[in-house]
């Protein structure tokens, strides 16, 4: 292969056989390029000021950009190595304020925008996506992203169905792209402290962990049907995607699906159990494996471990205020508490506490973690595991773990009885019902 053919290859954005996108851009910066610009490359260009060159920056595209999206865009557009080339949304009004957000903080004016995402994923010179999608597409948009050969970091809950889980885990083992699910909280470090504490036996013997949940509701009530907007100002059929069809109406684009059983995850178990029963699987050190039996109650959803271990998905009638005697509500939202012999810690977005207070005086300084809504640090581990090619701290197999118990947790609920799953299968033992929960079947969306 030629110089010059590295070089249109680097112009084009084309991925060439043997020869990576950075090398040839270096090939651009051989003695002929030098010598047709002798004094324009600036020294920011180059890396030589301590920024990071062009040429070794991480390239992101974003698909679905809401509330939660720019949330967790605006820390990544201040990461040096990191440069935002498009936003794909099905909404002309999202498109235009998350370009001008990028073009904003970037300072390049150079995002692209597209209302389909594929589009985006056939960019060759992007190297990851942000998916903050609403629930139903997730997994699907996950899945062809890494079949696209990008590294994904994907908004919870990952999957609506225990197989969606599945299938997002086995196509990122199959095609070694990097996953990290959404679940940040694993990156504060408050919480790992909370972690440690229960995983190397501070608080003796772990018997009881207690993960706080949505009280679960199924809403399956279509809202009135409107006119249906021009595709390019919102794309209802892509919006849908693999959900079934149903008539358009504006609550739905503005975040009205939430509840809603066609969009939604596990009857609103995994709004908050994606969070807190993952933390329960790590404490326990579980993430390998998930519990065996689910037993649900007017408090909450009972799940036993082999090791004896007991996890409490307990109902929250009041998230954002008052969360009752079982709870230390000024620890803040989404808490877990781990339990042993020797005592116990909760930890929530704003705080820890530890009982007996004597049992450690090591509690990290509660002034300098970030609170457990702030998925900076998250996304700060994403982006390193982009270029190290480690598996990130909450991967495809450990999101699916969680995730799945979480399904199985909300499957118990909806059939109102005990339900015993396989680890090993992740089936239902000799349950054919609740097997058939673990999947829907998907709308011919594609067009």
């Amino acid at each position: 292969m030629t110089t010059s053919d590295g070089a249109d290859a680097a112009r084009s954005g084309e991925r060439i056989p043997g020869i990576t996108r950075r090398a040839a851009l270096r090939r651009l910066a051989g003695p002929a390029a030098a010598a047709a610009f002798p004094a324009i490359v600036p020294s920011r260009a180059l890396g030589l000021d301590g920024a990071v060159p062009p040429s070794e920056r991480i390239t992101l595209g974003v698909i679905g950009i809401g509330p939660r999206c720019t949330y967790v865009l605006t820390p990544v557009l201040a990461f040096a190595d990191v440069h935002c080339l498009a936003i794909a949304d099905v909404q002309s009004t999202r498109r235009a304020s998350g370009k001008a957000l990028v073009d904003g903080q970037a300072g390049g004016g150079d995002c692209a925008v597209y209302r389909d995402f594929r589009e985006l994923l056939d960019r060759p010179d992007i190297d990851a996506v942000l998916i903050a999608t609403g629930d139903r597409w997730h997994a699907p948009a996950a899945i062809l992203a890494a079949e696209a050969g990008k590294d994904v970091y994907c908004e919870k809950p990952c999957g609506i169905t225990m197989r969606d889980c599945q299938e997002v885990a086995e196509t990122f083992r199959r095609t070694g792209r990097i996953f990290q699910a959404g679940t940040q909280r694993r990156s504060v470090p408050l919480v790992q402290y909370a972690v440690r504490l229960a995983r190397e036996g501070a608080l003796g013997t772990l018997h009881t962990l207690r993960a706080s949940v949505y009280e679960p509701r199924l809403e399956n009530a279509w809202l009135a049907a409107e006119p249906t907007p021009p595709q390019e100002t919102c794309d209802w059929n892509l919006w849908l995607g693999p959900a079934p069809w149903r008539p358009y109406n504006a609550q739905y684009v503005a975040g009205k699906w939430r509840g809603q059983f066609d969009f939604d995850s596990g009857a609103k178990l995994l709004d908050w159990g994606a969070h807190t029963l993952d933390l329960c699987q790590w404490a326990n050190d579980a993430d390998g494996t998930l519990p065996l039996e689910y037993e649900p109650g007017p408090t909450g959803i009972t799940c036993r471990y082999a090791n004896g271990v007991t996890a409490v998905l307990q109902y929250v009638k009041n998230p954002f205020g008052d969360r009752g005697p079982d709870w230390n509500t000024a620890l803040g939202t989404c808490p877990v508490r781990f339990e042993g012999s020797a005592g116990s810690v909760e930890v929530g977005d704003k705080g820890i506490e530890v009982k007996p207070e004597g049992l450690r005086n090591d509690v990290p300084d509660r002034t300098k973690p970030m609170h457990g809504i702030d998925a900076s640090l998250h996304a700060r581990n994403f982006f390193d595991s982009v270029r190290s090619r480690k598996a990130p701290i909450c991967s495809a197999d450990v999101m699916r773990q969680s995730h799945v118990a979480c399904h199985a947790a909300a499957i118990a609920w909806i059939l109102g009885r005990t339900v015993v799953i396989d680890p090993a299968t992740e089936t239902f033992v000799n349950d054919d019902e609740a097997n058939r929960l673990r999947t829907r079947p998907a709308r011919d969306w594609q067009a």
